[in-house]
């Protein structure tokens, strides 16, 4: 099975996922959901922005290009992932149907 990369956010995306909690007043899991990202990412930006502590996380001087190609990665190897589970399932249901 191929590895999903790891997803890489920018400070700003994080200060920004936060925003929507503080500022915008929505709940953790719905501003997580409308994001794509799990509520516990969430939660931690959100203790480290009030401990004054948000950091952006990933390697040190990746490009926004970079950054990118990665998100574009991690999404390719989810979409093979199903594909691979659909074909099994129409081969399984292909086989009872005989």
């Amino acid at each position: 099975m191929e590895r999903i990369p790891r997803r890489v956010f920018t400070a700003e995306f994080k200060m920004e996922a936060v925003k929507l909690v503080t500022e915008q007043g929505l709940s953790q899991s719905e501003a997580a959901r409308r994001l794509d990202i799990a509520s516990t990412s969430l939660h931690g930006w959100i203790r480290q922005a009030q401990a004054g502590k948000l950091k952006p996380s990933g390697k040190p001087g990746l490009s926004a290009e970079q950054q990118r190609i990665r998100e574009l990665e991690r999404e390719l190897a989810i979409v093979r992932m199903e594909r691979d589970i659909l074909k099994k399932a129409t081969a399984y249901f292909a086989k009872e149907s005989k």
